[in-house]
């Protein structure tokens, strides 16, 4: 996917994350709006099995709960959030499920938290477990970890979650629904001569003073949150949409390019953004000596590295972690995030990637490093 600058680059995209808040979702605390819900649903499937790939973040758990027991505000004591999370989470994948499987999709729960997208490891197998949930054809619904995770519960929000997801699996487009036509540049409830944002750069200044602090009463993320997660989605390359979420066919209506909700561009495409990202990260662990032929693979193609490039492991690396790439003269090629501990690779270095399950017992993935996370320097 090339870089997106304007709506009519959006009928291209394929990959989306979309995400839907808890006052949209729960009818404003009164239950899950099932008719609404269903709309969602039924634009959603559509997406899928017109060929294209979609992850959906949903919040709602703690407001779900807190309809299911009859309280009317949301609770500040911890365990009573996260009593709340755990209820409400039946009735909410319960009704995914159901209303997906009425257009023969099958949905699968993925619970993260914050921790899970940054320790490199876990970052590694939740990217694994939904790119093979995308390549089923399966829709991923994913929530934070409201009941185990404290600190995302005190100050995370799913809006966050969404964006860093778009990271995790490198989607064209994030979808942000919320109960608002899109952003303002003030607050329309208080001036209404407000006037909506229709396309803005994402490093653009001024988004953040025109987002306000606005925070709904049953879910943690008002619009500041929307442009601080449009612009973490954007590390990646991503564009982010914010779109009325009550509005007819507002998904479909997204994917046309049509003009509704507000458009925020990314700086750089996703192949310069997320390598850019990367490279901030990466704090080597390790190192790998690549023969000739892996060194003129890395540069001249772009590909992965595979385990039969590799002539020597040098570290006590473990998998997910950053380990740099050298050619035999020692001159660094390539950084990234690895596959298998230094222990595993060096089992498997020098050996095509059909004899890993052998060797190891297991195969994890077929390649040692995989080009999406790997930089070249």
């Amino acid at each position: 996917m090339e870089m997106i600058r304007h709506r009519t680059d959006l009928p291209a995209t394929r990959r989306w994350v979309v995400k839907i808040g808890s006052a949209l979702l729960t009818d404003d605390g009164r239950g899950l709006n099932r008719e609404a819900f269903s709309g969602w649903v039924e634009q959603m499937a559509a997406h899928v099995l017109d060929g294209r790939e979609l992850v959906l973040v949903s919040s709602g758990a703690v407001a779900e709960g807190m309809s299911r027991m009859g309280w009317s505000r949301r609770p500040s004591a911890l365990h009573e959030l996260q009593a709340a999370a755990a209820i409400g989470q039946m009735g909410l994948i319960r009704a995914y499920e159901t209303c997906f499987l009425k257009r023969g999709l099958h949905t699968a729960q993925v619970l993260l938290t914050h921790d899970d997208l940054t320790d490199r490891r876990r970052y590694l197998n939740a990217q694994s477990t939904l790119r093979t949930l995308i390549r089923l054809g399966v829709v991923p619904v994913v929530n934070e970890n409201d009941t185990v995770a404290n600190e995302e519960l005190r100050f995370g929000d799913n809006d966050t979650l969404a964006a860093l997801v778009t990271n995790l699996v490198e989607a064209d487009l994030l979808v942000l629904l919320t109960d608002q036509d899109g952003l303002f540049d003030s607050d329309p409830r208080r001036n209404p001569g407000a006037r909506l944002i229709g396309e803005s750069r994402v490093d653009n200044p001024e988004l953040v003073r025109m987002a306000g602090d606005s925070v709904s009463g049953l879910g943690r993320g008002g619009m500041a949150t929307k442009v601080r997660a449009a612009r973490l989605a954007a590390r990646s390359g991503a564009a982010t949409v914010i779109a009325p979420g009550a509005a007819a066919d507002v998904l479909t209506r997204v994917g046309r390019g049509d003009d509704i909700g507000t458009l925020l561009v990314p700086v750089q495409g996703p192949e310069a953004a997320r390598k850019r990202w990367l490279a901030g990260h990466l704090q080597v662990r390790g190192r790998l000596v690549l023969d000739a032929g892996a060194v003129r693979v890395l540069r001249e193609s772009g590909r992965s590295l595979l385990a039969v490039g590799v002539k020597e492991v040098v570290g006590g690396f473990s998998r997910g972690e950053v380990v740099s790439c050298v050619d035999p003269d020692g001159n660094e090629v390539a950084r990234g995030l690895v596959n298998y501990s230094a222990v595993e690779a060096d089992r498997i270095k020098g050996q095509p990637s059909s004899r890993i399950g052998e060797i190891l017992g297991y195969m994890d993935e077929e390649e040692l490093i995989h080009r999406d996370n790997l930089v070249l320097v």
